[in-house]
C-alpha cells in the first residue's frame, strides 16, 4: 500500500510539473508574439513612404474615408506608424494615441 502510494505522489509530482512547463512555455509565446506586434506597429515602425499603404487598410472600412486618409497619412509622417486594425488599438502607437486637436479630442484616426 505504501509503494502504490509513492507511485502516485511521484506521478503527481511529474504532471504538475510538465504542466508548469507547458503554462512557462505559454506565456513566453504570448511575451513573443507581444514583442513582435510592438515591433512591428510601435512607434517608429514605418518609413514615410509606407503610409499611404497603412492608412488605405487602416480606413477601409469607414464610411468617412478621405478625412481618415487625411488625418491618418499626417498623423502617420509624424509619427510613423499606424495602429493594427480597422478601429480602436491606439494604445500600440504612443504618438498616435496622445495627438489630441485643439478641443481636445484624438487627431489620429
Amino acid at each position: 500500500m505504501a509503494k502504490l502510494l509513492a507511485l502516485f505522489l511521484l506521478l503527481l509530482t511529474l504532471a504538475s510539473m510538465v504542466s508548469s512547463e507547458v503554462t512557462h512555455e505559454g506565456v513566453l509565446q504570448e511575451k513573443l508574439i507581444k514583442k513582435i506586434q510592438k515591433s512591428r506597429y510601435g512607434p517608429g515602425s514605418l518609413r514615410s513612404s509606407q503610409c499611404p499603404g497603412e492608412c488605405t487598410r487602416r480606413c477601409a472600412e469607414t464610411q468617412y474615408h478621405k478625412p481618415c486618409m487625411f488625418f491618418c497619412q499626417k498623423c502617420c509622417r509624424k509619427c510613423l506608424c499606424v495602429p493594427p486594425g480597422y478601429y480602436g488599438n491606439k494604445q500600440v502607437c504612443s504618438c498616435y494615441n496622445n495627438w489630441k486637436t485643439k478641443r481636445g479630442g484624438p487627431k489620429c484616426p
